[in-house]
């Protein structure tokens, strides 16, 4: 019976949308944390009588026909890279990015990274780095002896040594977009890598045309909707429960005709 692996593959696929659900939820307080979706795909059909055949020499055609579909399957986890509220921090290095764009960001491999995570600290040598302690392209340096250090909506950062009343501006942080985001490919601590699906980076300063503007003191807080993940969780569990009867019915539909002398 056909009805027991397309019940199959109906469970598959919604244990896959779980997945991607408790996910988001599990990351609801992530920094800059994009929300995924699950997307599904139909099966191949089983063309019993085709649409359009002929059904008489007289060239009479079939209307509908008859094709039984096989099941579902997941096509995709797709990222929504909608904005995220942003979260005061009061703190100086913390920077959030208004608009499109990513902070890029040296991997110890030497491959570039790209994140909206903008949680920034120091090292020990006083260089701009990540959580993680990774570079942030192009390689600031914020001198020791600074009293003060300002980072514009350009991306300019400007520091206030001690003993001096002008501003030095010691790097311009820049930013990376991409014509496909969802492309992009996770590999966790909140960092994304280009992918062929991606597209090459446009890099620029942030304010010009196509690039979101930075904001000094905030962070972008996950764009996950507690609400609307609940719902789609039950959602997903009602479809479950839903391709669980059909094998159970399918399976007692068997027991029947077995019990036939």
């Amino acid at each position: 019976m056909r009805s027991l692996s397309i019940g199959a593959t109906g469970m598959l696929a919604q244990q896959t949308n779980v997945e991607v659900i408790s996910n988001n939820i599990a990351n609801m307080n992530t920094t800059a944390y994009a929300k995924r979706r699950a997307e599904f795909n139909d099966l191949l059909y089983q063309n019993i009588r085709r649409p359009g055949a002929q059904s008489s020499d007289t060239g009479t055609i079939v209307p509908a026909g008859i094709q039984l579909g096989l099941g579902v399957k997941t096509a995709s986890v797709y990222r929504i890279t909608t904005q995220g509220s942003l979260s005061s921090t009061d703190n100086t290095l913390d920077v959030a990015v208004q608009g499109k764009g990513y902070f890029q960001v040296t991997l110890p491999s030497g491959e570039t990274a790209y994140t909206r995570d903008g949680s920034f600290q120091l090292s020990s040598a006083g260089e701009l780095v990540t959580n993680d302690g990774y570079t942030v392209q192009p390689g600031i340096t914020i001198p020791t002896d600074a009293t003060t250090v300002t980072i514009n909506a350009s991306g300019e950062v400007l520091v206030k040594l001690d003993g001096q009343t002008a501003e030095q501006n010691v790097g311009q942080l820049q930013l990376a977009t991409f014509a496909n985001e969802a492309g992009l490919s996770a590999v966790g601590n909140n960092l994304l890598m280009e992918t062929a699906a991606s597209g090459a980076p446009v890099v620029s300063t942030p304010s010009q045309p196509g690039f979101g503007s930075l904001l000094q003191g905030y962070l972008e807080t996950s764009n996950v909707d507690v609400v609307s993940e609940i719902t789609e969780l039950i959602s997903a569990q009602r479809a479950y429960e839903m391709n669980s009867k059909v094998i159970q019915t399918s399976d007692e539909m068997m027991s029947q005709v077995n019990q036939i002398k």
